[in-house]
């Protein structure tokens, strides 16, 4: 499985990477949502992982853009990792057209749930 995780933090970047590579999958960082766009471009995902408060442009609108795509691209599974606790953010976070959202601290088995929800709702293994 190859993910791409959008993260201003390193720290968050590293701990998540750490995560994924128990489970066997790869994961390509990007510290900024204008990074991950420009790789989302150029390379194939399996799945986004997005934090929403990043310099510049917001996890938001980095996942409307994605979403706004015509081809397959458009469709990859999106994950919102955040540590934002407002009321209505999971709706924002759906409505902007995220699959799931999950909470830092990221814990793993949070964030392997999230995941085999987020690919058995889009007809895939969590991971090959």
């Amino acid at each position: 499985m190859n993910v791409l995780f959008i993260e201003d933090d390193r720290m968050n970047r590293r701990v998540v990477r750490d995560m994924l590579e128990v489970a066997g999958a790869d994961m390509e960082e990007a510290e900024s949502a204008e990074e991950g766009l420009r790789l989302v471009d150029i390379n194939d995902y399996d799945m986004l992982l997005v934090d929403l408060r990043m310099p510049g442009m917001d996890g938001i609108t980095a996942i409307r853009h994605v979403r706004a795509r015509e081809d397959a691209k458009g469709r990859v599974p999106i994950i919102v990792v955040t540590a934002d606790t407002a009321i209505d953010l999971r709706e924002r976070c759906i409505a902007a057209g995220a699959d799931d959202v999950i909470f830092k601290p990221v814990a793993m088995d949070n964030l392997f749930d999230a995941m085999g929800r987020v690919l058995a709702a889009h007809g895939d293994d969590l991971l090959e």
